[in-house]
């Protein structure tokens, strides 16, 4: 077993205790990323932020843990792109003024999402603009920022497309919102595609990263197979545009 999985399925058996059940799949943790007791307080600290206070397009995933962040960029009228499970549908556009008000709860779950938002393609995202802040759950994440997803990179992968289309630099802030028992005190070696954090929220407290070295930029097609680039609808779109496929 990988270093990577052992840290995961360490960190899974502690977070028990403190995540909260999806209603599909329930504490299987290689399926989702689960919100947790204190993600209230944790997003607090974000939006705490300049970044945040000065966000006019956010990326936001569809992990559980980021359903208060989903419902604070609501009530604040933030335009925000997030991606459907395992970007298998590509991506969704919430605009600013569709959700009514009091209704800011319901639209930051996935179901309220899908009924509120309209699916986008790559190129409509770029004609939104770039992104000022992004924001990721994780199943483990070390102080110097290097996450571990469900094993499935797909935020890298989003990092990836979002590099390649100016969507997203070097500069754009992330974060990654989680309870303390996913950070991993250690400091990890980063992988060729591994997208490290800025800023890592807990309920307790906030971490600054400070990244070593510079974020991977574009598409490493190279790691790819025709079958996964197939799978993933903006994956086709983005190769398409490359004249890769």
């Amino acid at each position: 077993m990988s270093n990577a999985r052992l840290t995961r399925q360490r960190i899974w058996d502690r977070l028990k205790d403190a995540a909260r059940p999806d209603t599909r799949f329930h504490l299987d943790f290689a399926e989702f990323i689960p919100d947790f007791d204190g993600a209230e307080a944790a997003t607090d600290r974000i939006t705490a932020l300049p970044t945040f206070a000065d966000c006019r397009l956010a990326f936001v995933t569809p992990d559980n843990s980021m359903t208060a962040l989903r419902r604070r960029l609501i009530a604040a009228r933030v335009p925000m792109v997030t991606a459907t499970y395992n970007i298998q549908r590509g991506f969704l556009y919430l605009a600013p003024d569709v959700v009514p008000e009091g209704a800011e709860l319901y639209a930051s779950w996935l179901d309220g999402i899908e009924h509120f938002a309209r699916p986008v393609t790559l190129e409509d995202i770029v004609a939104l603009g770039r992104f000022d802040f992004m924001a990721t759950g994780a199943s483990a994440v070390s102080v110097d920022g290097v996450r571990f997803g469900k094993g499935h990179t797909f935020f890298d992968l989003e990092w990836g497309m979002f590099t390649d289309l100016g969507l997203a630099s070097e500069t754009t802030p992330v974060a990654a919102i989680v309870h303390e028992s996913q950070v991993v005190e250690d400091h990890l070696q980063i992988g060729e595609t591994d997208m490290p954090v800025d800023i890592i929220a807990t309920p307790g407290r906030l971490i600054r990263v400070d990244r070593a070295g510079r974020r991977p930029r574009g598409m490493k097609w190279d790691l790819l197979t025709p079958q996964e680039i197939n799978q993933i609808p903006p994956l086709r779109e983005l190769a398409r545009i490359r004249g890769i496929a």
